[in-house]
This record gives structure tokens, sequence and C-alpha cells, in this order.
């Protein structure tokens, strides 16, 4: 539902949770908060990649991705607020997005040109304390006690691990973001190594209309949710919101989902999956696959499952003439799931944190 009076600084209506946007009390006259709209993309693009840049010495944006959360399917389960000079130049955009019951995801990004060091931390804090009221109007809307603010920083980000502390999160988790390049001969027979006996891979099956069977959408997002169970930060996402989120993506595609089946006893049963996305072309032009879920199932740990399924993707990327597998793991997971990917032919491109706060309402 959408309030009756629209947002004076924006031409589209906006939810009522959104029009309490950052109060700008004590930053430069002419600075203006308003919600974003498809015009700022590339401006937002550009904010983003500068921070990138700044961060870790590299920019990638994928501008599908910033249209989608401003103004497309990924826009509906986020509150967004953008802040602008008195030339109209972004400074600072801030999303909660409310990812699963008790999970909301916060994204704050303020400009590295164009505003000085106090501006900038001021602007960081009015940003947070926004999103942080965004969000107890999300635990609200789903009648919670409260919810955790998931945010995070690159790991040389050192201005953005200052606000994150200054805004009341904690660090929790460190993230190796991995890349492997793919060559046309992974595509042939003999290739990568066989699949282990026992083990099957197939994409999930579609109806003749082209759309997924739902038998197997259940069964990838079982296998996930039992796979993750024991992993840190571990939460229940439901079924719909799962399938929403994903398909929010612009890089989703449903041959992009693969099941795992192992033989017990002499019945093939599912034992892990695996969910991918399409990246959008690097310098050289060449697409990429990115692996968003791997989870094997604990009663088919051991088996080769996860190599499979692995050994999968890097095929299936190699057969579209795809030139890189990207991939994030958890650094400070006991299971050793970097040692398998290094083994692989992964390596570590960069390193991102997790932190986190949580909010209940009063």
């Amino acid at each position: 539902m959408t309030s009756s009076t629209p947002d004076p600084l924006s031409e589209t209506e906006i939810p009522p949770a959104q029009s309490g946007l950052p109060d700008l009390t004590g930053m430069p006259s002419g600075w203006v908060v308003r919600v974003p709209s498809r015009e700022d993309v590339d401006a937002l693009v550009a904010l983003s990649q500068a921070h990138q840049q700044m961060a870790k010495g590299s920019g990638s944006v994928d501008t599908d991705v910033i249209e989608s959360n401003v103004a497309g399917k990924g826009s509906w389960t986020r509150h967004q607020a953008l802040v602008t000079d008195a030339d109209g130049s972004v400074l600072g955009w801030a999303t909660t997005h409310d990812r699963a019951g008790g999970r909301t995801l916060v994204e704050v990004t303020v400009a590295v040109d164009g505003i000085d060091e106090a501006d900038a931390d001021a602007l960081a804090s009015a940003l947070f304390t926004w999103a942080e009221e965004a969000g107890r109007v999300i635990a609200t809307g789903r009648v919670l006690p409260g919810t955790q603010l998931d945010s995070g920083a690159y790991a040389d980000d050192q201005r953005q691990r200052r606000w994150l502390t200054a805004a009341g999160y904690r660090q929790t988790r460190t993230w190796l973001q991995m890349s492997r390049p793919v060559t046309p001969e992974e595509a042939e027979e003999g290739g990568l190594p066989a699949v282990r006996e026992g083990v099957t891979i197939r994409r999930v099956a579609k109806h003749d209309t082209g759309l997924p069977v739902a038998a197997d959408l259940q069964t990838v997002h079982r296998m996930l949710e039992e796979s993750f169970a024991d992993h840190f930060n571990s939460y229940r996402e439901s079924f719909p919101e799962f399938l929403s989120r994903l398909r929010e993506d612009p890089g989703h595609r449903w041959d992009h989902w693969w099941i795992a089946e192992i033989d017990d006893d002499g019945e093939m049963v599912p034992g892990g999956a695996l969910v991918a996305t399409v990246v959008p072309p690097d310098a050289s032009g060449a697409y990429g696959t990115y692996v968003d879920y791997i989870g094997v199932h604990r009663l088919a740990r051991g088996r080769g499952v996860a190599k499979a399924l692995l050994h999968t993707v890097i095929r299936d990327a190699a057969e579209r003439g795809n030139n890189r597998v990207g991939l994030e793991v958890d650094d400070d997971s006991p299971t050793g799931a970097d040692g398998l990917y290094v083994s692989l032919g992964w390596e570590t491109a960069y390193r991102t944190e997790s932190w986190h706060r949580d909010i209940t309402n009063d």
C-alpha cells in the first residue's frame, strides 16, 4: 500500500514507512534528502564504483542490480533514502532490506569526493540512524519485537568500519570473495573429473511452459535450509521469501539451479543443491557465473557432492563461453570450505566483513 500524499521531493508515491527520512539538521545549507528514482541510477552506480575503488582498489558495479533495487522488483522490499547537495550531486545513499523475519540488511554509502570528512561522518551517522528506525518499522510490520541489522564493509575500508562502530554494530565475520578462471577445455568431455558413483547432478525440472517444477524448487530450498542449519548466524527463511528474493536479481536464471541426488540403499534422494546467477561482462566482454548458494546435506557429506556441484557449474560456465566463476566463503568457518575451493582453482580477490546490531522495539 502507498501513501495517499506524494513525497514533495519525488514524482512517485512512497510507502508510509519511508516518509520518515533522515534529519539533516546541522548539515550544509541546500542539502536535500529524498527517495531515489530511476533517474538517479547512473549517479548511484558512480557513487558505488567510487566507493569500491577507494575501499578495495577496483570498482565493478552491476547497473541492472542498482536499477532493480531503486525502481524494479528489488525495490519492493527496501526502504531507501538519498541525499544530494544543492547542485543535485549524490552524497549518500542508504537502504534497509526486509530480507526475512528478524533479518534486515542495511547498506550505507557516502561519497568519496565532494564532501569533507566532518560532513561525511555526520551524514553517515544520520543515515545509519535512519536505517535503524526503518528496521524498527520493518519489525513492527512483521509483528516482531525486534530484528538483527546486518551490514558490512570491505576489510580494508577503515572509514566504513569506523562508522559501523559508531552506529553500534559489531564485526562478526570475515568473508573471502573468490574467483576462478574458466577455460574452453573444461567444456569438453574429460575436461573435468567425472561425478563419483552414486551421485547424480541435474537441473531443476521444467514444465513445457519453461517454468520450473514447484517440487524441485522446494527441494532446493529445503536442501539449503538444512545444509546451513549448523552454520554461523543461521536463520529460517520461508520458501516464498527465498524465491522472491532470488528472483529479484537481474542475473537470475532457472537453468542455473541444480540438485544433487545420492544413492541411498538403491533409492536416489536429494543430497544437496546449488544456485548460481549470471555476472555481467568484465573488461574483456566475457560474462561470468556467480555461485549464490551451494549446500550439501549433512547426510550426504563425504560423498563428493560439493565437488560434483562445483564441477557442474564450472562446466556449464565453460559451455556458455563464460570466463570465470565467483563465490563467497566464510573465512572463519570450521569446515575449512575455503581449502576445497583453493584445491579446485579458486583464489581470493578481496575480503569483506559482516557487522551486526540487534535492535528491539520499545
